[in-house]
């Protein structure tokens, strides 16, 4: 399978029920060519749409259900789901655009939108950047790290190091994240 088409899968994936950023695999893409990772960014964001016109069209379809499939997601419960909803009335999409800044997986920005009045458009239309900026932020921040800090290190140490990276973000998230 190739880079680009588990990048857009992941992307897909994390966008609906998986938990587990698409970042992760941007990042490695990163390790091995700056250029290959900004291509799976572009891979990863329309996986990320494709999943979130699909959540969304769920949470307008059959909103109590969407939200509580969510809810059972690792790190979301009823009061980021509740948050969110809140926010979203209040805000509209600059939520969307804000979502990565708090922690807050974008499954459930695209469950909540429909009954928060937001139209799929527009939705869609702010979900470019907000999942692109943080794709780009941390395939860009991987690329550079490696570069800077990595040079001259074997592949297998560059991998093992952006594991443990991984490993430890997740593990410090989800402790301090509900669910």
């Amino acid at each position: 399978m190739g880079m680009n088409l588990v990048a857009l899968l992941w992307g897909l994936a994390e966008a609906t029920v998986f938990f587990i950023v698409p970042d992760v695999w941007l990042s490695g893409v990163a390790l091995l060519s700056l250029k290959r990772g900004l291509i799976a960014c572009l891979y990863a964001l329309t996986g990320a749409l494709l999943g979130g016109t699909a959540m969304y069209s769920w949470g307008l379809a059959d909103h109590d259900y969407a939200v509580s499939i969510v809810e059972a997601v690792p790190a979301i419960d009823q009061e980021m789901m509740d948050r969110v909803s809140a926010e979203m009335r209040l805000n509209g999409t600059i939520t969307v655009l804000l979502g990565p800044l708090s922690g807050t997986p974008y499954k459930v920005f695209a469950v909540q939108a429909p009954a928060a009045g937001i139209g799929l458009p527009g939705f869609m239309l702010v979900s470019i950047p907000a999942r692109m900026l943080r794709f780009l932020a941390v395939t860009l921040m991987a690329h550079g790290v490696a570069r800077v800090f990595l040079s001259g290190r074997g592949w297998r140490f560059r991998f093992a190091t952006l594991a443990l990276v991984w490993v430890a973000f997740y593990a410090a998230y989800l402790t301090r994240m509900p669910g």
